[in-house]
């Protein structure tokens, strides 16, 4: 039995390795040289095959001198992948070149190998090689996994062509430099931009370093094991949606299920069918892409969101914007010690009849800037404006021990501001301190406003204000006498109010 199980190993490796020989004479008489170069790979490969073979049939060694079954697996199908795939590639360029005598013999080559391939599932160690055989494979815990069959012709075809127009970076990580040249020129046949990794820790330093698409595993490698590289991605946020597909020598059950188990997406044993790589490579690109896409697109909507949440904040006080998000409503309040400041510009109408619109925008959006900034330096929030009138609150959403004082100051920056900036405009500030109810109006356009009799009393304040002047009634003064400067400016008749005395704010001392 054993006598001709080995004979039956041999033949094709002799057909192989013969071949190939004859081959190898052709293209040096050619000087063809990178037919050449294959064909030397093709042939170490059949040579270690043979002294496999050979090892496996020696009479003197003892079982325990001979490879285990698992090493075994590992010598016999890393060498098989590497004829397979090369005498595919090299069928495909002759094919190309209209060399139809090398593409028979390549032919011939490609056709013992994958017989030599057949008969080790079948007769060397079927407890370890055919892993189609096992439907399920349980393992520690709950998980099962279930191992795809090879797709049936039509369908690998059409799971080539879902996947044709996905390309991708992928990087092929093999210590074997024949695997791993192999593997890179048939992807990149394929359109794909492919690096390589000699073993598992250049392949994590070369993901860290890099975005790659796909990454093509081996398990056996030294520095670091294919099992150590799927923990280490797996276990890294940035790196544990890289998509992986194993490729090994090694089909044993368990070690399938322990590689899906760390997250690899798939896994094919050597020798792979090309065109079942293909389909399992575009299935892998375009689940990605529709990963990524959906990932762009959900860091869009938070980038709106962002944005949203930002103008909210800019429209409304922090306090009231977090309150509308919150309950979709603003619950109106009273505030009884606001300061409440109206400033407009003199003249304006008449100004603007004067000038042209680009420039009128051009500097009242520098005044209304330069008031934003003097009113949050006093701690002031803007409420609105409406024209040339800009509106502001003192002690509304933040206690402050005198609003009247910050108003008072805060005016009488903005007069000297106006001033500075061209085109030198005179502004009326008015200022009022009292209660005060604040809310949300509207639906589409939200709008935090103020009202009551202290808002009305502080417009009607700007509008009696003499160019260049903050002006307050009575009361407003009282509050401000102890610390500022300024002068009766008589009993004048207000409108709603009936006959005030008014006082006109010089300066306010520290």
């Amino acid at each position: 039995m054993k006598t001709s199980l080995k004979h039956e190993l041999r033949t094709p490796l002799n057909h192989i390795i013969g071949y190939c020989e004859m081959l190898m004479e052709d293209a040096q008489d050619q000087h063809e040289e990178a037919l050449l170069a294959d064909l030397v790979r093709i042939h170490a490969a059949g040579r270690r095959l043979l002294t496999v073979v050979n090892d496996l049939f020696d009479a003197t060694k003892t079982p325990t001198e001979k490879l285990s079954e698992s090493a075994l697996h590992h010598e016999v199908r890393t060498p098989l992948n590497q004829i397979i795939g090369y005498a595919e590639m090299l069928q495909e360029e002759a094919q190309a070149r209209g060399q139809t005598a090398l593409v028979a013999d390549l032919k011939k080559i490609h056709t013992a190998a994958r017989g030599l391939l057949q008969l080790v599932v079948e007769r060397l160690a079927p407890a370890h090689f055919d892993v189609a055989r096992a439907a399920h494979v349980s393992t520690t815990g709950a998980t099962t996994f279930t191992r795809r069959e090879a797709p049936s012709p039509g369908e690998a075809a059409r799971h080539v062509t879902l996947g044709a127009g996905f390309t991708g970076k992928l990087l092929v990580a093999d210590d074997d430099e024949a695997n791993r040249v192999m593997l890179a020129r048939r992807l990149a046949r394929l359109g794909h931009q492919v690096s390589v990794a000699v073993n598992g820790r250049d392949a994590l330093e070369q993901v860290r370093a890099e975005p790659f698409d796909l990454l093509l595993l081996d398990i056996q490698m030294p520095e670091l094991t294919g099992y150590e590289v799927l923990e280490q991605l797996k276990a890294d946020p940035a790196l544990r949606d890289l998509p992986v597909i194993v490729l090994s020598a090694s089909s044993e059950t368990e070690r399938v299920a322990h590689c899906v188990e760390l997250g690899a997406e798939d896994y094919l044993p050597k020798p792979f069918d090309p065109v079942l790589l293909q389909a399992r490579i575009g299935a892998c690109l375009e689940k990605k892409f529709l990963r990524d896409r959906e990932v762009s697109h959900l860091r869009q909507i938070q980038e709106e969101k962002q944005r949203s949440d930002d103008l909210l904040h800019i429209i409304l006080p922090h306090d009231v914007a977090a309150e509308l998000k919150a309950s979709q409503s603003v619950k109106p309040r009273r505030f009884e010690n606001v300061g409440v400041l109206f400033c407009d510009i003199a003249g304006f109408t008449a100004w603007c009849d004067a000038h042209p619109p680009e420039e009128i925008l051009r500097h009242l959006q520098a005044l209304v800037e330069a008031f934003e900034q003097i009113a949050a330096r006093h701690g002031l929030e803007k409420i609105k404006t409406i024209g040339d009138s800009f509106m502001a609150t003192a002690g509304l959403l933040a206690p402050l021990e005198n609003p009247a004082l910050h108003c008072a100051r805060c005016g009488l920056e903005m007069i000297a501001t106006a001033r500075a900036l061209p085109p030198h405009w005179e502004v009326r500030v008015g200022v009022q301190v009292g209660p005060v109810i604040a809310g949300v109006v509207g639906r589409r356009k939200y709008q935090y406003d103020v009202w009551g009799d202290t808002v009305n009393t502080a417009a009607r304040m700007e509008q009696a204000a003499t160019p260049g002047s903050v002006c307050v009634n009575g009361e407003t003064w009282k509050l401000l006498a102890p610390r500022a400067t300024g002068q009766s400016q008589g009993v004048l008749k207000v409108k709603g109010k009936g006959d005030l005395e008014l006082f006109r704010v010089e300066s306010i001392r520290e």
